[in-house]
């Protein structure tokens, strides 16, 4: 179904990536504290809709700027709803406010913490022009008004729906009754339970300990019940390797499961989740990053996984993000690569356009016009250290492995994800 376009490789680990929703530019958070911005290429031409500037080799890829944006590794990253704006967190207990395409800091935030150590963050999400979601490792859900601005200024709501760290947000759909147009309620997943929470009301419900940790999730529109096929469904990919479905309205528990990267040892986590796009016409189907480096396409219909396609990011490092770009383009990321793919069907008839008849331009070119231009694009107003081999970047990439390693290796608990309630000192 897809084919990789191209592998972008990088000097630390990718921990988080961001899309812009109209562009085809690519923001990439790494464990050293770097941020860069790449803008990858549009489609040839709006005559020819199913050529593709990557795969016939003609590409270019560009590294619109970079630098270490954080003083531990960036954790998180999110775009505005128009794009015109970005957000960072990283375990410096800062979130930066910065422009797009220059890179240019616009604000700064300190992370707010209940006790003296400080409080990692795990997820931002932009709820609207005004209201910024930060999720902490403490398990807080901070409701952050950006049109303060003061650096040390309190979230103007922190709620704990989790007795773990928050995992994944999704926003729901607004309402039809709805005057602004963007979302008022979320569904987070956290330790073993799933949560919905309202910007005005707080913690709405709390799911049913679901003895599976929950790590990633996506709304998808469309399909329900019988008798409301137009009510959606959540899904949801757990630490076991199944995705659960949850009826939107009836969130005590899951409603079918679907058994995704399962094994006799317990199943390979899914820890990434993205729903295809409907203009790609594929149905409803979604994708997900496997720990093991795989990519698995599940279809929600027939609720059968896709075995005729085999993707793989990576042989030894799991995938911890995805997305699809403005241009319906699939984006991986995990260990020290950001892979792009394109879906078979619009690639048809490029093999004609290669002069070569090899098919290898189009990974090559994109690599070498990164490299080639990372030093004159550097613009930086930040700490621009180039020591990858940073003490907290390190430290980082041990975290995370020490935190696999426990839920893969611990037996489940009524609290938590495997008994664990919290990660207080762990950074």
């Amino acid at each position: 179904m897809f084919e990789n376009l191209c592998t972008l490789p990088f000097h630390a680990d990718v921990f988080t990536t961001a899309l812009h929703p109209t562009e085809p530019l690519l923001t990439v958070g790494l464990s050293n504290g770097h941020v860069q911005t790449l803008r990858l290429p549009s489609r040839a031409s709006e005559v020819d809709e199913d050529s593709s500037l990557l795969s016939n080799g003609r590409g270019r890829i560009d590294t619109l700027w970079q630098t270490r944006r954080h003083k531990g590794s960036c954790r998180c990253l999110a775009y505005g709803h128009d794009g015109s704006v970005i957000y960072s967190a990283g375990t410096d207990s800062l979130v930066k406010h910065f422009d797009p395409i220059t890179g240019k800091v616009v604000s700064k935030i300190t992370i707010p913490s209940s006790t003296k150590a400080a409080d990692a963050p795990t997820l931002l999400h932009v709820l609207n022009p005004q209201n910024l979601l930060l999720a902490t490792d403490s398990g807080a859900l901070h409701i952050i008004d950006m049109r303060d601005g003061a650096p040390h200024q309190k979230p103007a709501q922190t709620h704990y729906p989790h007795s773990d760290y928050v995992s994944s947000i999704t926003p729901l759909p607004p309402s039809k009754e709805s005057t602004s147009g963007f979302p008022k309620q979320w569904v987070s997943t956290g330790g073993t339970t799933l949560a919905v929470t309202d910007v005005r009301r707080g913690v709405l419900v709390r799911s049913e300990d679901q003895e599976d940790e929950l790590l990633s999730a996506c709304f998808v529109p469309g399909i329900g019940p019988k008798k409301n096929r137009s009510n959606g469904m959540m899904a949801v990919g757990s630490g076991s390797g199944v995705v659960t479905m949850w009826d939107k309205g009836a969130w005590d528990d899951q409603q079918e499961r679907i058994i995704v990267a399962g094994g006799k040892g317990g199943g390979e986590s899914i820890d990434a989740l993205v729903l295809v796009p409907e203009a790609m016409g594929l149905g409803k189907k979604v994708v997900c990053g496997v720990a093991d480096g795989s990519l698995r396409i599940v279809d929600l219909v027939r609720k059968e996984v896709d075995v005729a396609t085999n993707l793989r990011h990576d042989d030894m490092e799991g995938v911890v993000a995805l997305g699809f770009d403005s241009q319906n383009r699939l984006i991986s990321a995990g260990g020290q690569t950001v892979k792009v793919w394109e879906e078979l069907s619009e690639l048809q008839g490029e093999d004609d356009e290669d002069e070569d008849g090899d098919g290898e331009s189009s990974e090559e070119e994109p690599e070498e016009n990164i490299n080639g231009k990372r030093e004159a694009r550097d613009k930086s107003d930040d700490d621009d250290d180039d020591d990858s081999d940073s003490e907290d970047a390190v430290a980082e990439i041990k975290r995370r492995a020490k935190r696999r390693k426990e839920v893969q290796s611990s037996k489940l608990g009524p609290m938590g994800a495997h008994g664990i309630l919290g990660f207080e000192g762990l950074d």
